[in-house]
């Protein structure tokens, strides 16, 4: 049996997902038919579906800036450590030079 060939990664504007999301929320169609009929997965409009209702306050969970806030400490954190990382070295080199 062949392997499907991987989808290439998309994005969205956050306009088109809150229109999809207010589409699954009006309750005339399920998630997986307005999945098909944008040619997404249902995966991620469930996924889109449930963090509309966390940025509401419907459900437990981080928010959308909570996230993108996480993620940047998270980039800034990584970078710190790199910076540390190379003043070690730095260290550890001059160390050797003076001896």
């Amino acid at each position: 049996m062949g392997k499907k060939k991987p989808r290439p990664r998309r994005s969205f504007t956050p306009d088109f997902k809150a229109e999809i999301v207010e589409l699954c929320r009006r309750g005339d169609r399920s998630v997986g038919p307005i999945a098909k009929d944008f040619d997404l997965t249902e995966t991620a409009v469930c996924d889109w579906v449930k963090q509309a209702e966390v940025d509401a306050g419907e459900r437990d969970g981080l928010t959308s800036s909570e996230r993108e806030e996480l993620a940047a400490l998270r980039r800034e954190n990584r970078r710190l450590r790199e910076d540390v990382d190379i003043l070690k070295r730095a260290t550890a080199f001059f160390a050797q030079e003076t001896r």
